[in-house]
């Protein structure tokens, strides 16, 4: 083979290879991908791309907001309290953007209904199972993404 033809080998190789990164989702390389439905308050969790959770959450109330668009964890508190709501408890923290979080709620029985300041709410011992996925896979390795 002459050395053009390696050349031309390597190139057609290579454009393939570009066009498939380029039609792959956001999160497909994540091993954690979090999908949070503002307006259905539900949560999916995949695990390395396969349909693992699914749980009710609670974000902002009328008057506040949830940031929506696509995020990577930024901090991890497993024990946290607010420091502007009267040091709510925030078990299980998942810092996303600034001071939101996904965490453990002490009010399960509003899951599912918009009544935070913004925060993500879900019941504890999802908080708890989805920290560790965090804590397992890495910071860099989820996604987070928020829609209305």
């Amino acid at each position: 083979m002459t050395s053009y033809m390696h050349r031309r080998t390597f190139m057609g190789l290579l454009a393939a290879f570009a066009v498939e990164l380029a039609g792959t989702p956001a999160d497909a390389g994540s091993a954690v991908s979090v999908r949070i439905d503002l307006s259905q308050q539900r949560m999916r969790v995949d695990v390395r791309g396969r349909p693992t959770y699914t749980w009710a959450v609670s974000t902002a109330r009328p008057g506040y907001r949830t940031p929506t668009g696509t995020f990577h964890p930024i901090r991890l508190e497993r024990v946290w309290y607010s420091s502007i709501y009267d040091s709510a408890p925030m078990p299980y923290s998942i810092f996303f953007h600034g001071g939101y979080a996904i965490h453990g709620t002490t009010e399960i029985r509003n899951l599912g209904r918009p009544v935070s300041h913004g925060c993500v709410r879900l019941h504890p011992a999802n908080a708890r199972t989805l920290f560790e996925l965090v804590r397992t896979y890495g910071m860099g390795n989820t996604l987070i993404t928020i829609v209305r």
